[in-house]
């Protein structure tokens, strides 16, 4: 079962550096602060696993957006959520010009090689006090 939020969540893998990155830059340029997120190996994240596992057969590993009771993966899921930041990230959505497969494919690329260009942690992140109000556990 998917979470019930009206808010988005963006999933990301905790111990990835390059997506523990992707969060804080979004975090900081969120100015509604509308954006939520948990990782991939949280209680939740098991939850969106497990979802889209029996809806698609693979889950991606390292960025899925929910948003509207809808997941985004892979590019659409980064598009979708410089489309939510609003301003200057707008202009970010001409990606969707791309064909699908050809984002995806770059998306792919650099996921595969996340860990050995950016480095892994060895556990998830943990928020601040004065953030821990926007993750899920």
């Amino acid at each position: 079962m998917l979470p019930d939020s009206k808010e988005p969540i963006l999933f990301f893998d905790g111990v990835c550096n390059l997506c523990n990155g992707y969060v804080q830059y979004i975090i900081k340029r969120d100015a509604k602060q509308q954006i939520r997120f948990a990782s991939l190996q949280s209680v939740v994240g098991e939850q969106l696993q497990k979802h889209i596992e029996n809806d698609i057969g693979a889950m991606p590993d390292s960025v899925v957006l929910l948003h509207n009771g809808r997941y985004y993966t892979k590019s659409d899921a980064v598009l979708k959520t410089a489309n939510l930041l609003g301003g200057i990230y707008k202009c970010l959505t001409v990606g969707y010009m791309l064909p699908k497969q050809i984002r995806d494919a770059i998306y792919s690329f650099v996921a595969k090689r996340r860990y050995k260009w950016f480095g892994k942690r060895d556990e998830c992140m943990v928020p601040s006090p004065e953030l821990k109000t926007r993750f899920l556990d």
